[in-house]
């Protein structure tokens, strides 16, 4: 009988994901929090704490606490994993819950020890670490513990992390700073730059979910989007279609193909040639992409295919870590400092 709830985070850029062992995903919110400019005291987190950006008075201040993976903000962010806490076990435990955190594969020591140092002051026990493609591997079901090469690209709201996985753990890995977050930002300047119009990141959020395409599509998409109009100062109504929108999404789109041809080329032949044979997937938010893994399969020459869980990969894989954690810890993937 375990008297301690262990719990495995997601703690992504733009969203949060809790598994708590033995009942699944129990929390899927965006990770914003709302803060009193006056006391810090956390007015909201998650979806409430989103609905305010960019609608709140002067003395409260909605703000992401994560920027491109890593903490930005130490003490929103431990208080944020505090509320989630108090959520998630709705204070029915005595013991401190142990849990396991993802973080990017490209973290500093540094970063990696803020990331636990927050998780003890919001009131947990054991905290340890995971990096996001190995336990997006898990979560998707991968062979990793053959000797063979898995392959996997994990696109997520700051950052893009791609690892060649074999015999439980990671024989190369690469971190990006770019992700479903940078592809928002591109669709917000093109629409400043190419008709003056001001629009959110939410609004460009939604551009991208509805019409966003990386590849050409069978059939084009359009929408209204409605924003500031810059010369004006009015609200403005402008019709957009998916070719500009896959126009404007191709930096961020090319800076992940360039990344993944050169970890491709610092690939053992041995592993490339099982990464040939069995392809890449990708996981996270920004997979999801229209036509991304037409794309990438294009630039590798390599099959690329969609984890099927893609949004929840990384947490349910952090979550089997869990019930595996003593193996898991002696190949080397957890850390504890």
């Amino acid at each position: 009988m375990r008297l301690v709830a262990e719990l495995g985070i997601d703690l992504g850029t733009a969203n949060i994901l809790v598994y708590r062992r033995g009942s699944g995903i129990v929390l899927m919110e965006p990770t914003v929090v709302a803060v009193s400019t006056t006391n810090k005291k956390v007015m909201a987190v998650g979806n409430a704490a989103r609905e305010m950006i960019g609608r709140t008075p002067g003395n409260i201040q909605a703000t992401r606490p994560l920027k491109d993976g890593v903490i930005a903000d130490y003490t929103i962010t431990y208080k944020m994993l505090e509320f989630i806490r108090k959520k998630v076990l709705r204070g029915g435990h005595f013991f401190k819950p142990t849990v396991l955190i993802c973080v990017p594969s490209g973290v500093t020591n540094v970063e990696r020890r803020a990331v636990i140092k927050a998780a003890h002051a919001a009131g947990f026990g054991k905290a340890m670490t995971i990096e996001e493609p190995m336990a997006a591997a898990i979560g998707c079901g991968l062979p990793i513990a053959t000797a063979a090469g898995n392959m996997v690209v994990d696109i997520g709201g700051g950052t893009t992390d791609i690892a060649v996985i074999s015999l439980g753990g990671i024989v190369l890995s690469q971190s990006l700073r770019v992700g479903g977050n940078k592809m928002d930002e591109a669709i917000v300047r093109h629409i400043r730059n190419t008709y003056n119009l001001a629009i959110g990141d939410q609004t460009a959020e939604e551009v991208k979910i509805r019409i966003g395409s990386a590849y050409p599509l069978e059939q084009e998409l359009r929408m209204p989007i409605r924003g500031r109009d810059l010369v004006a100062g009015l609200p403005k109504t402008i019709e957009v279609s998916s070719e500009e929108i896959r126009e404007a999404l191709t930096e961020p789109v090319r800076q992940i193909a360039e990344k993944l041809c050169a970890v491709l080329e610092d690939t053992p032949p041995e592993l490339a040639s099982d990464i040939i044979q069995t392809g890449i997937t990708m996981t996270g938010g920004g997979s999801l992409l229209r036509g991304l893994d037409c794309l990438l399969s294009k630039v590798t020459e390599i099959p690329v295919r969609v984890a099927d869980n893609a949004l929840h990969s990384v947490a349910i894989g952090t979550g089997r870590a869990l019930e595996e954690i003593d193996d898991i810890i002696r190949s080397g993937a957890v850390t504890r400092l």
